[in-house]
């Protein structure tokens, strides 16, 4: 097969290619605030959420992030966004086998719940990160109907990202993309320790 012909065929396919993302354009009219869900049992749901928070930044829109399941230890990406102006509201408790007590989980979940509601009520950010709010919904440490109250009231200028392993099927429904993150292979399970600044 000779080189002309070749690149006249690649030539053809890269020219479909870019024909049916055109079209995918010229369809795309409608402009809205997006609800994005990442979910599934793979390592990188929380990265991919920060990562569209400091997108956002990065273009000049105000954020806020809600980070539930999480301790009181250093966070090296709230390190680098409140700098940048973002706001957090932490739940602090750390993981629920630690503190292996539902009251108290359940009363950290409504408290950080509480300002979770007004960051959403808020019309002057633009994005905000709800990390790891499935478990409170699964754990049945949050009201559902109170969630997605809060989430379809919220200002309609206002993106919305969801993480957490076993997203409820109706937030799924909700969201305008929902991303699901495999597990096919993690170091921890092979004994080697988390590592700072890649996995925390």
């Amino acid at each position: 097969m000779d080189q002309n012909y070749k690149q006249q065929r690649h030539k053809e396919r890269q020219q479909q290619l870019k024909a049916e993302v055109d079209k995918k354009i010229s369809a795309a009219t409608q402009d809205k605030a997006l609800m994005l869900v990442l979910t599934g049992d793979g390592k990188g749901k929380s990265t991919a959420g920060f990562g569209t928070v400091a997108r956002a930044v990065g273009h000049g829109l105000n954020a806020a992030v809600v980070q539930f399941i999480k301790g009181s230890w250093d966070c090296g990406e709230r390190n680098l966004l409140q700098q940048h102006g973002v706001e957090f509201a932490v739940m602090a408790t750390g993981f629920t086998w630690e503190t292996q007590n539902r009251d108290a989980d359940i009363a950290a979940a409504e408290q950080v719940w509480a300002q979770a509601e007004a960051f959403l009520k808020n019309d002057q950010l633009q994005l905000v990160l709800l990390d790891e709010l499935t478990y409170m919904l699964s754990y049945h440490y949050l009201d559902l109907d109170r969630v997605i109250q809060a989430i379809e009231q919220r200002p309609a200028t206002q993106h919305l990202v969801i993480t957490g392993r076993n997203c409820h099927r109706r937030l799924i429904e909700m969201a305008d993309t929902v991303s699901e993150i495999q597990n096919i292979k993690h170091a921890f399970d092979a004994g080697i320790q988390v590592q700072k600044g890649v996995d925390w």
